[in-house]
């Protein structure tokens, strides 16, 4: 560093900028860049590992509390405040079909983040079209109710941000494994005299 601010200080020219040659740079021969190129691979495919277990996990989480709601609003209807706003509207039934909906949209989305295959995308899109379905249902029945409940919009929009938010992680992931795929075609061959 410091011989890099020496160099923008003494600069023969005059002109105030940084020099975009380092002497000391040299070309990476075939096998080193191998090495470059499979260790960013390596980190790519650990960091998207991660990324897509944390966000399954956090959706499994949100189909944890579904499934307390079914069960909480099968045993005891109509108990559950963000339920007990539909009463007057809704089955009981309808309720819980809608949440079990909700699981499926859930589960479609988790399974398009795990899977290994080429069709990962296809199981998200399925977790998008159930969510918009959902959306579609409770936004009609909180219209209808006599007044806007601003605390139930996670009933409509909860499993379609899940799937919005899973697609969004699956491009992400996507686009930077196809970076280091680039890479990898961007080797160069270096023979040293």
């Amino acid at each position: 560093m410091k011989k890099l601010a020496r160099k923008f200080r003494h600069s023969e020219d005059g002109n105030l900028s940084l020099p975009v040659h380092d002497g000391d740079s040299r070309p990476l021969e075939s096998h080193e860049q191998e090495e470059l190129v499979r260790s960013l691979e390596r980190s790519q495919a650990e960091q998207s590992r991660l990324w897509r277990m944390v966000f399954a996990t956090l959706f499994f989480c949100y189909i944890v509390f579904l499934l307390y709601s079914i069960f909480h609003q099968a045993l005891t209807p109509w108990e559950l405040r963000y339920h007990a706003y539909f009463m007057e509207e809704i089955y009981s039934w309808t309720i819980i079909s809608a949440d079990w909906v909700a699981v499926l949209a859930c589960l479609f989305a988790i399974i398009g983040l795990l899977h290994e295959s080429n069709h990962r995308r296809r199981w998200i899109k399925y977790s998008w079209y159930t969510g918009v379905t959902l959306a579609v249902f409770w936004l009609y029945y909180m219209l209808r109710l006599p007044k806007f409940r601003w605390d139930v919009i996670w009933l409509p929009f909860g499993p379609l941000g899940a799937s919005a938010l899973c697609l969004y992680v699956d491009h992400l992931l996507t686009e930077s494994s196809e970076e280091v795929r680039k890479l990898r075609g961007y080797m160069y061959t270096y023979k040293a005299s």
